[in-house]
């Protein structure tokens, strides 16, 4: 998005909230950022300034609006967009990389130079990797006071904080408040266990929770996950530890209640389950670019991990869903860790001979698991997408079906068309799928639901076991 200071003044005054996480306000004269939508009275242009981020806001001497919260917005979509080093850079920033391995570590993961990347970002952000990572952990923060019953020595460190001090000093900058006076506001007395944290996951609304909830359902695997009552339970892997994730669509948020090993993956979980329910999108330009193809605020899922959806894919190679559901249940129950998705390591030191798979595919999930393992393929959220799918296609034994179906859910391309899959053919026609981007992974989700709904309701669909494949044997 341009900052372009008199179009986003009008954003502002008409309070529309569908650019929520574009960017944020701050009013001079007052000291504070918001949100566009903030209900407050509109201040005087002269004393508005517009940052593309929070942490540039702060940077800029500004805290938050204690009415408008802009530090609990959905994320910018921009960011998912996005392929270029910032983008990258902003999706790593997420997941934690920088409270885990420094700038340095994150430069080394976009192959530059600290002073190369934070030049890069203030160029275009109007601040530092170190900024961007203590918005984060600012918001990370309160996260911890208002839901949780911590004691603030162990809310800092779990933030990623580096000192209780620094910790106290940063949440009365942000918020203007202290830690004590967060926490009273909120009325926390016991949020449930050492662990436990519930916290509200923003989206822009609409959302497509039915059909959310029909492709989850799809392809739950049984003993990491499931979908009852409206509420999807799963074990996941994150960097310190294991996590148990429930959650629930209301109006407007995901409900979460995240049960952690380690406190401190707080971060990355939360990250990951916007990623997997696609929260950060922008609803009203996919609909607009796609109103024909299917119900409004339908997503394009995403995944907990990179590793897993690229597992998914090749099992699911030339087998219905629920073939690859039971191959890949039983890969669980073969693997070191129960409840959880088999390790990537684990995979790429197996025999193929002894995963339960033709030979063919056992051996392509054991190249890409040995690819990942070596640093040849990279499938976390600041992946080279061109790259990436390059190196996997090079891979014997991974079609282009697969590798379009892992940039898309894996890493998170809002414009895949999986043009080899018979069902997407099927539908295409004269129609010339340009006109859909760069909205096409978007387009592929509502195509395959639409063919299903179609399905359903002529009561001719396929037997379960007998699903259609795409033109090179790859089921959906």
């Amino acid at each position: 998005m341009q900052l372009d200071g008199d179009h986003l003044e009008r954003v502002c005054r008409s309070r529309d909230a569908r650019f929520d996480g574009w960017f944020v306000f701050a009013v001079a004269s007052t000291g504070i950022y918001c949100r566009p939508s903030c209900p407050a009275p509109p201040a005087k242009r002269a004393n508005m300034h517009f940052f593309p981020t929070a942490a540039a806001a702060q940077a800029g001497g500004f805290r938050a609006c204690k009415r408008c919260r802009p530090d609990v917005s959905p994320g910018s979509p921009e960011w998912n967009i996005r392929s270029d080093v910032v983008g990258r850079a902003m999706r790593l920033i997420a997941d934690g990389v920088v409270d885990r391995d420094g700038v340095g570590g994150l430069a080394a993961r976009l192959g530059y130079s600290e002073r190369q990347l934070n030049r890069i970002l203030t160029a275009e952000l109007g601040t530092g990797a170190n900024a961007l990572a203590r918005a984060q952990r600012a918001q990370s923060a309160r996260i911890l006071i208002e839901t949780t019953s911590l004691p603030f020595a162990q809310a800092a460190f779990a933030a990623g904080f580096g000192s209780v001090r620094q910790f106290n000093e940063v949440v009365r900058e942000v918020f203007a408040a202290t830690p004590s006076e967060l926490r009273a506001r909120s009325g926390v007395v016991d949020a449930g266990g050492p662990g436990v944290v519930r916290i509200r996951l923003a989206f822009r609304p609409p959302y497509d929770v039915a059909g959310m909830r029909e492709f989850l359902a799809a392809r739950v695997v049984d003993g990491v996950e499931s979908l009852e009552e409206g509420v999807y339970r799963r074990r996941l892997r994150l960097p310190r530890g294991s996590a148990v994730v429930a959650l629930r669509f209301a109006a407007d948020h995901v409900a979460a209640e995240l049960r952690l090993d380690e406190i401190g993956d707080l971060s990355a979980a939360a990250q990951r389950c916007r990623r997997m329910l696609d929260l950060d999108a922008d609803p009203v330009a996919v609909d607009e670019a796609l109103a024909p193809l299917g119900p409004r605020g339908g997503r394009v899922p995403g995944g907990f991990d990179g590793w897993e959806i690229a597992a998914r894919a090749v099992v699911g190679q030339q087998v219905s869903l629920a073939s690859a559901r039971r191959t890949l249940a039983r890969l669980v129950d073969a693997g070191v860790e129960p409840g959880l998705f088999p390790d990537v390591e684990w995979v790429a030191s197996l025999d193929p001979a002894r995963l339960p798979l033709p030979l063919g595919r056992a051996q392509a999930l054991v190249r890409v698991a040995q690819a990942v393992v070596s640093g040849d393929v990279a499938l976390d959220p600041g992946a080279d997408r061109d790259e990436t799918c390059a190196r996997l296609l090079a891979l014997r034994g991974v079609g282009r079906w697969t590798v379009d179906y892992i940039r898309m859910r894996a890493l998170g391309d809002p414009d895949v068309l999986l043009s080899t899959d018979l069902i997407i053919r099927r539908q295409l026609h004269e129609v010339d799928a340009a006109i859909w981007a760069p909205w096409r992974s978007y387009a592929t989700v509502r195509l395959w639901n639409r063919a299903g709904a179609l399905r359903r309701r002529t009561s001719r669909g396929l037997d379960e076991e007998q699903e259609e494949f795409d033109g090179q044997g790859n089921t959906r």
